[in-house]
């Protein structure tokens, strides 16, 4: 078997977190006396950003909005609040795994394939994520974890992607990337990951050119994904050996010579 490892993104990706992230945002600027409220296309705009201390700057710098430069002294102070507050959601058990995910992270382990994290949020919200769904610590699911405090460059640079690998000591052509955006797409194309999109909530309207294959979720018995694009036309579900087979017909091209936007 060519597969080595699998690398999940998280936010979009192990569980549509992106509105509880909202959520949490929005009550923590109202606890500050801030006049800012993100809707829904705002945030979605927003995610264009990775990063939630860079996402507020970036608010700040195109938007203007109220207190905005006497905010930027005090981002680091108001990213960790809401950071806390949207853990404190998630243990509450509202935010499920989406489906399938369960299932390939138990169906890799029994096949002897590593299973990895590269995410742009915090070691803490992984942490609260894989405890409240999966009941148990990250370190106990994950064979390694690289966060977005780790490095100093987030996607689209590959930098995470590039960690991951090392962290779980396989080459890029022996892992598979799971992401939902266009921005993880391409930080994992960057490291020479071929990836698989699952499309979130809030991305399915992105450009996903050069994924392996673009699916509805990873499937689970009776209840198939949607083929979007790519391979996997005629499978139902997301497993380690069609993983293994996606990467075959793949072949371990040269992904970064493709599309110019790659570099963009």
């Amino acid at each position: 078997m060519t597969l080595k490892a699998i690398i999940f993104d998280v936010d979009g990706t192990l569980a549509e977190t992106e509105e509880a992230h909202r959520i949490a945002f929005n009550e923590e600027f109202a606890a500050w006396g801030l006049p800012w409220a993100w809707d829904r296309a705002l945030y979605k705009e927003l995610l264009k950003v990775t990063g939630g201390r860079e996402r507020i700057r970036h608010y700040i710098a195109e938007h203007n909005p109220p207190r905005g430069q006497e905010m930027l002294e005090k981002v680091d102070e108001l990213h960790k609040a809401k950071s806390e507050r949207y853990m404190r959601k998630i243990r509450e058990g509202n935010v499920p795994l989406r489906p399938g995910v369960k299932r390939l992270i138990e169906e890799a382990k029994a096949a002897g394939i590593k299973v990895g994290v590269a995410t742009t949020t915090s070691t803490p919200n992984v942490e609260a994520l894989v405890q409240a769904t999966l009941g148990r610590p990250a370190a106990e699911v994950f064979d390694a974890m690289a966060c977005g405090e780790e490095v100093s460059e987030k996607k689209p640079a590959p930098d995470l992607y590039t960690l991951a690998l090392e962290k779980l000591g396989v080459a890029h052509n022996e892992a598979v990337a799971i992401e939902d955006s266009r921005n993880g797409l391409v930080a994992a194309l960057r490291a020479g990951v071929p990836v698989i999109i699952t499309p979130s909530s809030y991305t399915e309207d992105e450009t996903f050119t050069d994924a392996l294959a673009v699916v509805s979720h990873l499937g689970e018995p009776g209840r198939p994904y949607r083929h979007i694009a790519g391979f996997g036309f005629s499978a139902e579900m997301v497993t380690p050996a069609l993983l293994d087979r996606w990467i075959e017909g793949w072949g371990g091209r040269p992904l970064m010579k493709s599309p110019p936007w790659l570099h963009a």
